[in-house]
């Protein structure tokens, strides 16, 4: 996380307090969590598909991925975009920010045997 963005995340606890954003990020994260189906989990089960600390899902190395799973990925990944673009918006951050912050409870809430990209960049099964 760069300087700059932790500038308007540090700004933006301060204006609205920590346990405030830290609800509406947990909002968002089970938002984004409930709009994928099951193909969606199905594949995360299978470690096709993970959640990154971006907010966003992704495919880590050698997964198999159909053109049905990427436009399910494609069209739940614009969901999330609106979302983090709605919660950034409210609390005067930018889209990567609100997207990283619950990108990072997605992360966590993460089952055990799926895969996750963290914040360094590798892929890690859980």
């Amino acid at each position: 996380m760069g300087i700059s963005m932790m500038h308007r995340l540090s700004r933006l606890v301060r204006s609205f307090g920590a346990a405030t954003f830290l609800i509406v990020a947990g909002l968002v994260a089970g938002s984004v969590a409930i709009a994928a189906n099951a193909v969606i989990e199905n594949a995360k089960n299978a470690c096709n598909v993970g959640e990154q600390a971006d907010g966003y899902l992704g495919y880590p190395p050698g997964a198999s991925v159909s053109d049905a799973l990427r436009r399910e990925v494609r069209d739940v990944n614009q969901q999330r975009k609106q979302a983090y673009a709605n919660l950034a918006s409210r609390n005067g951050v930018s889209t990567d920010v609100a997207a990283a912050l619950t990108g990072e409870k997605l992360v966590k809430q993460a089952k055990r045997g799926q895969c996750v990209r963290g914040t360094d960049k590798r892929w890690v099964k859980l």
